[in-house]
């Protein structure tokens, strides 16, 4: 049984996020969340997404899901938050937020994305949110723990 968990281990390491076209290619995000999706960014309202070298914070974005590929969603829309917005994914995770990556380097609105996500996102950032949807989400607000460009 070591050996396995071992040898998967092993198996499993491939490129990294960080890596020149790392996932560009590959079929599926690792792994993550509780929940799959590839969707369409439907817009990035004014100021949602803003560099700040020393404060960390998530900004809520509206998107229109295309694919369910693991986990539901209820109805076409999404919102979802995405730490520290205007770094790549690759470089996003950092001593307060681990888990979290991807290839996207640039969040564009009619970008479709595949991202791996859990919900709700309080229960896995507790920091600044900018949410400029507050009252019109009827669902959750979901946390991007993986966000790749899609080629679908």
């Amino acid at each position: 049984m070591i050996f396995a968990t071992i040898f998967l281990s092993f198996v499993s390491c491939g490129k990294h996020a960080g890596e020149p076209n790392a996932g560009v290619h590959a079929p599926q995000p690792p792994l993550r969340g509780t929940l799959e999706v590839t969707a369409k960014l439907v817009e990035i309202p004014d100021g949602a997404i803003f560099k700040r070298d020393l404060y960390d914070y998530a900004t809520v974005l509206k998107y229109r899901v295309l694919i369910v590929h693991r986990g539901a969603v209820k109805g076409d829309t999404i919102y979802v938050g995405h730490y520290d917005p205007w770094k790549p994914r690759s470089e996003a995770a950092d001593r307060r937020v681990k888990d979290v990556g991807g290839n996207l380097r640039q969040f564009q609105a009619g970008q479709v994305q595949r991202m791996a996500l859990d919900a709700p996102i309080e229960g896995h950032f507790m920091g600044g949110i900018v949410n400029q949807y507050f009252g019109q989400q009827t669902g959750p607000i979901y946390w991007a723990v993986w966000t790749d460009l899609s080629h679908e």
